[in-house]
């Protein structure tokens, strides 16, 4: 797959971030199971496109219990499930991603975070160095504008890019000419 057959891709998805996002932002509700992420494909994407294998890493703010049936679910996609608690004002999932990220930084390997958050910027930023590939997937028009700042930080959409959900979400996207195709507005 990769030219370094050791090497892989970290993706750390903030979970919460996703899908508090998609429900509030995107859907205007809580989403139906149909209208979730289908997080085998993110995991399938990550490979595709970076060519080498990807390990998935799926933070969970289980404070309030864990929602056994979804890890699960997550486990059977071989994602590390790592679910967190803490205090009512800690942000469990967005402390131990950083602490993640941190860790990451003396590891040859390269890094997927599934994000919109800016509290990942300075983080994120000591990772991309330049010796590794470096991206962060989410929705473009909600992902933090610092992200476009970060110097060799590829950018992904998860519906367009990645492809993670069945059907098309209501959004407005701002398309690049290149990419305009008016059958998808004529059909």
């Amino acid at each position: 797959m990769s030219d370094n057959d050791d090497r892989q891709t970290w993706v750390l998805v903030d979970g919460e971030n996703i899908d508090a996002t998609l429900g509030t932002s995107i859907l205007g509700r809580r989403p139906q199971p149909d209208e979730r992420p289908r997080w085998d494909r993110l995991l399938s994407f990550s490979e595709r496109v970076w060519r080498q294998p990807a390990r998935g890493v799926f933070f969970l703010n289980a404070s309030t219990g864990i929602p056994m049936p979804f890890v699960q679910a997550l486990k059977a996609m071989d994602y590390i499930v790592v679910p967190l608690s803490g205090a009512p004002d800690e942000k469990v999932v967005d402390i131990a991603i950083q602490r993640t990220l941190q860790s990451l930084v003396s590891r040859d390997a390269d890094v997927m975070l599934v994000s919109h958050d800016g509290d990942f910027l300075h983080d994120l930023a000591a990772v991309a160095t330049g010796e590794r590939r470096v991206g962060v997937a989410a929705f473009t028009e909600f992902r933090n504008a610092g992200f476009a700042a970060l110097t060799g930080v590829e950018k992904f959409d998860l519906e367009y890019d990645a492809r993670v959900f069945d059907a098309p979400l209501p959004r407005i996207r701002v398309i690049p000419i290149d990419e305009f195709d008016p059958t998808t507005f004529l059909d």
